[in-house]
């Protein structure tokens, strides 16, 4: 039987973002975690997933092996204390609810801004270290590419990923509009909290690179600017980092505004500078606006942005359903006759080898295009035969009944012993 796909998941949805950051996974520990699951349970096909929202292991096994497996991932975090973490997790035992569960989460269903369009790159990669590992088989390599196809059908036929649904993304989603003939623009990032911080994996997504970071906290804008490449000012630097850049990104808490026209009274403007504003209170003064060449764009420009896709996104929810609920079938379906395909191929052996026992015993007193031609005769004869048999195996699998039709032609063919090629 195939219909032993089963899957745990710690998500956003289910843990806060404290628990998350201590189970997340690199991809040296994601290989590591499957190492030992294969060592420990002998699983052949694993998908371990991680992102900053969510943590899933999905893997194929006769046995409901989702406890031990969460906690082995515990363990292999150094969090010994399994029992009071346990709870943050889903568990799906069912082969059904773990498939529509991959699918949905590959889709954008359940990511925490709507229809992102990161997670299948993220799932994407997820499956290239399975493959690295030898741990993608028949099954996992199907199910990935028919979710993979699902998700250009959800891109083409919806508009599930029209516009930008988070404020980070929105943000430099308009740096493209209003820069977008510049090759690589000069862009600040100032402060690095939560949105900050989204804001550039946001552009390094985008693979901009001439982007500079200052934040007051020196270490989190070092971490930042080493992970993605970027560069760093300190925050005395600014007025000197405001005369280079063309998009200055601001998303300081503070409870008066940052830029202000007596910050940038000494800073020439010889083209356009555009300052996007992500802050609430605002950390740029309106009247930046009277000053020629400046243009401001604060949170509600933002929202209006990301509140008009959202309600595009939501309202194609069913559509993208209905699209995973025709993948899955389908899917299914294959599965299904996958569940038969060993037993096919042995009854073609066990056919294949009378045949070629009855055809030896005449060919000595045959001409070689006599020898020909009952070969063709007889093969021909042996796919007719065996053309039902087929076809019946593969509606019984679509009626879930075939494993009585396995056992009966077992026993007429004795099949246990034939090979399958």
């Amino acid at each position: 039987m195939l219909d032993n796909f089963k899957s745990i998941s710690l998500s956003h949805k289910t843990a806060p973002l404290a628990v998350r950051e201590l189970i997340a996974l690199n991809e040296e520990e994601a290989k590591r975690l499957m190492l030992r699951l294969r060592d420990f349970f002998g699983l052949s096909e694993l998908l371990v997933v991680s992102t900053c929202n969510r943590t899933e292991v999905y893997y194929t096994g006769s046995q409901d092996q989702n406890r031990a497996i969460a906690q082995l991932l515990l363990i292999e975090k150094g969090l010994t204390d399994t029992e009071a973490y346990l709870p943050y997790f889903q568990f799906f035992d069912d082969h059904a609810n773990a498939v529509n569960h991959l699918f949905e989460v590959c889709v954008g269903l359940h990511s925490q801004v709507i229809g992102d369009m990161q997670i299948p790159n993220q799932v994407k990669q997820s499956y290239q270290w399975s493959a690295d590992l030898e741990m993608a088989g028949p099954f996992l390599h199907r199910l990935m590419h028919t979710i993979f196809f699902t998700n250009k059908r959800v891109a083409q036929e919806t508009s599930f990923r029209d516009g930008a649904a988070s404020v980070s993304y929105a943000a430099v989603e308009l740096i493209d509009e209003l820069v977008g003939h510049q090759a690589q623009p000069r862009i600040l990032v100032v402060g690095l909290g939560e949105i900050g911080t989204d804001v550039c994996k946001n552009l390094a997504d985008r693979n901009l690179k001439n982007i500079t970071l200052c934040n007051r906290t020196r270490a989190k804008a070092e971490s930042l600017a080493t992970q993605y490449g970027f560069h760093l000012a300190d925050f005395d630097q600014l007025t000197a980092e405001l005369q280079q850049a063309d998009v200055v990104i601001s998303s300081v808490q503070r409870d008066e505004p940052l830029f202000t026209p007596a910050l940038l009274q000494n800073v020439p403007i010889l083209t356009f500078k555009y300052f996007i504003d992500l802050s609430v209170p605002r950390s740029v003064e309106a009247a930046l606006e009277q000053i020629p060449g400046v243009l401001v764009y604060n949170i509600d420009h933002i929202r209006t942005r990301t509140d008009e896709a959202l309600n595009r996104r939501v309202a194609s929810i069913p559509q993208v359903e209905g699209i995973i609920a025709q993948a899955v079938a389908e899917f299914g379906d294959w599965s299904k006759e996958m569940m038969v395909s060993p037993t096919i191929n042995k009854l073609k052996n066990a056919l294949e080898q009378i045949r070629r026992e009855e055809v030896g015993r005449h060919l000595k007193n045959l001409t070689p295009d006599e020898s020909e031609k009952i070969d063709k005769i007889t093969r021909g004869i042996m796919q007719k035969i065996i053309k039902l048999p087929v076809l019946q195996l593969k509606a019984a699998c679509k009626r879930g009944e075939a494993e009585t039709l396995i056992d009966v032609l077992n026993d007429l063919f004795n099949l246990e012993g034939q090979p399958v090629e």
